[in-house]
């Protein structure tokens, strides 16, 4: 059974509280670790590849790391289940540092790409394992309040991490982007070991272990195929075609394998539904244009513009804080409106209209004009990425709510694989010719030239051939936006073919971590379980057992109702015991006792009637489960649409959700008029 820290009795309320701090600190540890990693190395790109050399294949650190990331995320998910959630969080930070540690040592671009595929392996397993760790620590209705937590951090370290990166390699080294994770992850290493729970509760569940390989096989064989193509392998050589034959032929197993794996890590009937499809689509497309501009504009910035790394990422923020402002703005439009169509449809075209504007900057252009064509590119993305896991999840039966949404997240992370390759297969494909054309002929000094520019040495360059070789990355760079115009207009096209379903009231339960692309693999019920404890975190509780008790047609206040379910886990024989083990004021407790004692619900509050003191008598037994069940009556509105009294697993876990909530009691004290100071 799972261990919930929030209600173990043998605690006094401050061991909790603090206990479960030290917890959520240790999985945000984990979190970010994972997050961080994703983006630190974008301004560190340009001197990596002035260092190892390898130009051709720059795009490959980041993609390695997305790629093993999103391949893996299914498998972790899976065998935390079923065979403990705080080993595989261990192990998944064991992987990660070596990971982080070889890659910082590596001597070569293959194999700083090859430690990069290590690293990505262990941050799948510390993103999803951290996510579920808190449904085995924390109380269901600060549930929702955590997993948003995780969300936020998720989406702050994807601006930190060019910010980190960049002072990393302007004051030390573009090594230490990796060295810096290893004594951070080594600390998370040992307080997991001392504060995560050593039980959880395992899930019998079948694992695709086929499917996710095959398919994690076929993605790797069609981005080799993308950025090799035309720069290493000519298109129509013996290897590209390997590479197309292969891709397809996996890809047939994988159709073969999903239609009887018992749980496939992609069922192929979602396809058939037509929201699931064209969101499917458009966020593999927002993912392709997302990742790929945050790896080359730092190439751009320090290259062409000739800013300092850390200078790079903050010059990164204004399209951040473009992506930020629509995708909080939107999920509060949504909520009010209830129309989300609009959104990605506006979002799209002006995604495809930053791109545009970013073809368009060169050595000349301005700061602000820069920080503007950001702007607006992220202003773009921000408007799309967040509605369509909404639509996902507002479109699909219960039964498929959980691979729905990992299966939207999953296209959006291995959209952001291919978009890093395939720009880099661009860039890379137009510099050749683009430097030979600028620098007419002239060599270049060591330290600069098509296998790398490392900024430092460019700062070296005699004038004539510095302005040559910028003017050749500018063009080269232009290019690679400006075929991505295109492929966002595809995208602007695909907006007009999604459907727009009526909202349910769980799309208001948006998880932060969405808008970023933030893998997950939560099953159906624990996606219930997220969207209702968002839902129900923000209630006021002396409201919420007021419709209680009407509900459950029993005439009693607001803080009788709470003493009644307290009594049901609580029975005392007086009101000062009682009192001192809730910690609340007997004057408060008293009032609440002596009301329920009047309506026959408990023995006399005096400790003298029959049935001994305060033990809740049939009629009191009688109205507690009555209030369980106008509470798990109010839940089961929430999830109108997915007709719950159809399956029993949710009918159950709703029940037994229901007593949770109700059993919660720490911060109802003062909510309830028990006591004027916060428990």
């Amino acid at each position: 059974m799972s261990v919930t820290v929030a209600h173990a009795p043998e605690r006094d309320a401050h061991a909790q509280r603090r206990h479960v701090r030290l917890v959520i600190g240790t999985l945000l540890l984990g979190m970010l670790l994972a997050s961080l990693s994703q983006t630190i190395v974008s301004t560190a790109l340009p001197t990596i590849v002035g260092d190892l050399g390898g130009l051709d294949h720059l795009s490959w650190v980041v993609t390695a790391y997305l790629l093993a990331m999103t391949a893996s995320t299914p498998l972790w998910g899976k065998l935390g289940d079923l065979y403990g959630r705080k080993r595989f969080f261990e192990a998944a930070i064991v992987l990660f540092l070596v990971g982080s540690a070889l890659s910082g040592v590596s001597q070569s671009m293959g194999t700083l790409i090859a430690f990069r595929a290590v690293q990505g392996l262990g941050g799948g397993g510390l993103i999803v394992t951290s996510q579920a760790l808190v449904g085995d620590v924390v109380a269901p209705r600060d549930r929702g309040k955590y997993q948003g937590l995780f969300g936020a951090v998720f989406g702050v370290s994807s601006v930190l991490g060019p910010l980190l990166g960049g002072f990393l390699v302007e004051h030390l080294s573009w090594r230490w982007c990796f060295y810096v994770t290893v004594p951070v992850g080594a600390g998370g290493l040992l307080a997991s070991a001392l504060f995560l729970p050593k039980a959880a509760e395992h899930v019998e569940r079948s694992i695709d272990y086929l499917g996710t390989v095959l398919l994690g096989g076929a993605a790797t064989l069609l981005i080799l195929f993308t950025s090799l193509g035309g720069t290493t392998y000519a298109w129509n050589s013996a290897p590209e075609i390997a590479f197309v034959l292969g891709a397809l032929a996996l890809l047939v197993a994988f159709a073969f394998v999903e239609r009887r794996a018992a749980e496939p890590v992609l069922p192929l009937h979602l396809f058939a539904n037509r929201v699931f499809l064209t969101a499917s689509a458009i966020g593999f497309v927002v993912g392709f244009a997302m990742f790929g501009a945050i790896t080359f504009l730092p190439l751009f910035l320090q290259v062409v513009q000739g800013v300092d790394p850390t200078a790079s990422g903050f010059r990164l923020i204004p399209m951040m804080g473009g992506l930020l402002l629509t995708s909080i703005g939107t999920g509060q439009l949504i909520s009010r409106f209830g129309r989300y169509k609009v959104y990605p449809v506006a979002g799209t075209a002006i995604m495809a209209l930053g791109l545009w504007l970013l073809s368009l900057m060169d050595e000349t252009t301005s700061t602000w004009l820069t920080s503007v064509y950001m702007f607006v590119f992220g202003f773009g993305i921000g408007a799309v990425m967040q509605v369509l896991v909404i639509a996902v999840q507002n479109a699909v039966p219960f039964e498929e709510l959980g691979t729905a949404t990992s299966g939207a997240m999953f296209f959006r992370s291995i959209g952001g694989s291919f978009g890093v390759a395939v720009f880099g297969a661009i860039f890379a494909n137009q510099l050749t010719g683009n430097l030979m054309s600028a620098l007419g002929g002239r060599a270049l000094p060591p330290g600069v030239g098509e296998g790398g520019a490392d900024p430092a040495a460019l700062e070296r360059l005699p004038a004539p051939i510095h302005a040559a070789f910028v003017h050749g990355y500018a063009e080269s760079l232009g290019t690679v936006f400006l075929v991505a115009v295109p492929i966002a207009a595809a995208a602007f096209l695909l907006t007009w073919l999604l459907p727009e379903v009526p909202l349910r009231a769980t799309t208001r339960a948006v998880d932060p971590g969405e808008t970023f692309g933030m893998p997950t693999e939560r099953t159906s019920l624990q996606e219930v379980e997220r969207a209702l404890a968002v839902l129900v975190s923000g209630e006021e509780r002396r409201e919420m057992y007021g419709r209680l008790a009407a509900r459950a047609g029993l005439s009693l206040e607001p803080r009788a109702c709470w003493l009644l379910y307290r009594l049901v886990r609580h029975p005392c024989p007086d009101v000062e015991t009682l009192a001192e083990r809730l910690g609340a004021d007997v004057a408060r407790v008293a009032p609440a006792a002596e009301a329920l004692a009047a309506g026959g619900y408990v023995a006399s509050p005096g400790g003298n009637g029959a049935g001994g003191g305060l033990a809740l008598t049939p009629r009191g037994a009688e109205a507690a489960a009555r209030l369980v069940e106008a509470r798990r009556a109010g839940l089961s509105e929430l999830l109108a649409g997915w007709s719950p009294e159809e399956h029993p697993e949710l009918q159950a876990r709703l029940r037994e959700l229901a007593q949770e909530l109700l059993a919660e009691d720490d911060e109802m004290l003062r909510e309830a008029g028990f006591s004027e100071q916060p428990a």
